[in-house]
């Protein structure tokens, strides 16, 4: 997947977004922070519009981009005057799928570090500030309440997205509570060895985010699964 081919799929979704009609599109996430990998990253992106979104029309926005990368273009919708409650859930299509979900406050302190509008005002001219506070109180509540609790279960840990995911968010938890700051995933993943991270699992994410020969074995995922977890239970506490 080129730049080219991203740069017309975020062209051609502004163009329909005239549909709802949208104020400013916003970009966070990996596209945000330099870490965007065209043939595994998702395209992150917050819509800014009027009033409450048409559910119909952000299906009829997202239904037709089918290609591999247009299903990984995610995009939460939040009225403009809702904008300073980071506790209020939003239409959002992601994973080929529309749903509810809120704009978190690690979403917003990216949107305000990239400051990047892909249509109209830029996040600084209408988004209000996250403070450190509320990034912390964010990351802790996350992990101890979501995180945390699925390490009870095995199924989840059976799949490369929630490992990936889980492992990420774990060492750019670690780091905001420890220095303020957001770091990109490729960070994030430098950062778990000196956690105390399972190497073998370390690598496998950084060979599927990367490139590289990856192990689909049965054996090896089920290992995974109970190094992840065993790892994820214990040091969860410990940083928050």
């Amino acid at each position: 997947m080129t730049d080219e081919a991203v740069q017309r799929l975020l062209d051609g979704f502004v163009a329909s977004t005239s549909s709802l009609p949208a104020q400013a599109i916003w970009v966070h996430g990996s596209l945000a922070l330099g870490d965007f990998v065209p043939s595994r990253s998702d395209l992150d992106l917050v819509c800014v519009v009027a009033g409450d979104p048409d559910p119909a029309a952000i299906k009829a926005i997202h239904r037709p981009l089918t290609s591999p990368l247009g299903r990984r273009l995610h995009c939460t919708y939040i009225p403009v005057d809702s904008l300073a409650d980071a506790t209020l859930r939003h239409p959002t299509f992601a994973q080929e799928r529309y749903f509810a979900r809120p704009v978190t406050p690690v979403t917003r302190r990216e949107l305000l570090l990239a400051d990047r509008a892909l249509a109209g005002p830029p996040p600084s001219s209408l988004l209000p500030a996250t403070t450190d506070a509320e990034l912390a109180d964010f990351v802790r509540t996350d992990l101890l309440t979501f995180w945390h609790p699925v390490t009870r279960k095995r199924r989840p840990w059976l799949r490369d997205i929630w490992v990936d995911l889980a492992m990420v968010t774990l060492a750019r938890a670690e780091t905001t509570l420890r220095t303020g700051t957001l770091i990109t995933k490729q960070a994030a993943l430098a950062r778990l060895p000196a956690l105390g991270a399972p190497a073998a699992v370390v690598e496998d994410i950084h060979r599927r985010r990367y490139g590289g020969a990856v192990n689909r074995s049965t054996s090896w995922r089920l290992h995974r699964a109970d190094l992840t977890r065993t790892y994820l239970r214990a040091k969860i506490p410990s940083i928050v």
